[in-house]
């Protein structure tokens, strides 16, 4: 559990710097046009739907913010990964 607000507005801070680097390499990816472009775009769009639904999920179900904040972050930085891959 988070043991002030501040930490948990460091870790969000955090987490839109990190969905900065993802939308950059998104970006680029998507610049570049063609089926991989438009997977991506698909795969965009999918994720963040079942990320929302997911972090409406853990609040209705007595998750915390830091669980959000946490789930989020897992799922920006391995988008990030498969990005700077290829």
């Amino acid at each position: 559990m988070y043991d002030s607000w501040l930490r948990l507005g460091f870790d969000t801070v955090r987490l839109g710097l990190e969905a900065q680097t993802v939308v950059a390499l998104r970006l680029a990816k998507l610049s570049l046009g063609g089926a991989a472009a438009q997977i991506e775009a698909q795969r965009m769009v999918t994720e963040k739907v079942e990320a929302a639904a997911e972090a409406a999920m853990t609040l209705a179900t007595g998750g915390t913010a830091e669980r959000v904040v946490r789930d989020y972050r897992r799922k920006v930085r391995a988008n990030a990964l498969r990005l700077s891959r290829g």
